[in-house]
């Protein structure tokens, strides 16, 4: 009678900062890669040194690996997925975002198309929220530019790499790479949709190609019915991993959310506890913000 064979070992280490007994990185992380994973991220390092194109700053591990992640470590097609997103940080001027963009009319946006991170949920994840339901085009496009908001959807990526995460990653003791997203579609109507379907598109883009592996559970609620119907047509299409991250939810999503998010966490408008003092869509309650006392 053969004995079983055991399970083979990462080819790398754990990544440091790791005080989670408990914690497993899932497959395609540092502490859980294949010896061809690996030597596939040593060549893209490499040949970026050679070529001029490493950035030492940003460019560490976790990073390269979310790259490599999202073109399943085809390495030709990670390294041009790669150079693209650096050549669209220079074209979009993303450090001087960083560095000075300042959204003054936040307060006044929230009111037409509210978009925040709030606490975590009970994986430790970031929480972002998106309510494009309470979209007023008119308004939206009185108080700012669509060139605005994609600067500010930036800032806020950025942010979230080497903020938010951070913070969320250090009160759990393991690495958190990705968020928890709601985005709410009650009220939403389709001609409003359509005039703001350029800023929907090009921030999704965004997303995917610039800041790849970031999505980690995503709740669609309120979804009117024709939404669920054209989710069963192309569901069969996506990715399966892609597909098991999303779930479809009508008016009956407050279960669903409360599964995935502790109670006190989620807003109250979703059937949650939280009610921040001055609303919880501005309050940027959260690990990250020591000054909002939420370190849920």
């Amino acid at each position: 009678m053969s004995t079983p064979m055991p399970q083979q070992a990462s080819a790398s280490p754990m990544p440091e900062g790791v005080t989670d007994p408990n914690y497993q990185p899932l497959p395609g992380r540092l502490g859980n890669l294949t010896m061809i994973q690996l030597h596939t991220l040593e060549k893209l390092k490499k040949e970026l040194k050679e070529e001029g194109h490493f950035d030492e700053k940003r460019m560490d591990d976790a990073m390269l690996l979310r790259f490599l992640r999202a073109r399943k470590f085809d390495l030709v097609k990670t390294k041009e997925m790669l150079l693209n997103a650096e050549k669209w940080r220079k074209d979009f001027g993303v450090e001087d975002i960083v560095a000075n963009f300042d959204f003054k009319e936040k307060a006044e946006v929230d009111k037409y198309y509210p978009q925040y991170y709030h606490k975590t949920d009970k994986e430790g994840r970031p929480v972002y929220v998106e309510r494009l339901g309470k979209l007023d085009i008119k308004a939206l496009y009185a108080a700012t530019t669509q060139e605005r908001q994609l600067q500010r959807l930036v800032l806020e990526y950025e942010k979230f790499l080497n903020d938010r995460l951070p913070a969320c990653s250090k009160q759990v003791g393991h690495p958190i790479e990705t968020s928890c997203t709601i985005l709410d579609l009650g009220g939403v109507s389709l001609s409003n949709f359509y005039r703001v379907k350029d800023y929907v598109f090009q921030a999704s883009s965004v997303g995917q190609d610039r800041y790849p592996e970031t999505m980690g559970k995503f709740y669609i609620i309120n979804a009117p019915w024709a939404f669920s119907a054209v989710w069963q047509v192309i569901k069969p299409w996506l990715d399966e991993v892609t597909v098991k991250k999303i779930d479809i939810l009508g008016g009956s999503y407050k279960d669903a959310l409360l599964k995935q998010i502790p109670v006190e966490n989620l807003p109250a408008e979703f059937g949650g506890a939280c009610n921040c003092p001055g609303g919880c869509s501005m309050s940027d309650a959260g690990p990250w913000n020591p000054k909002s006392g939420a370190q849920a």
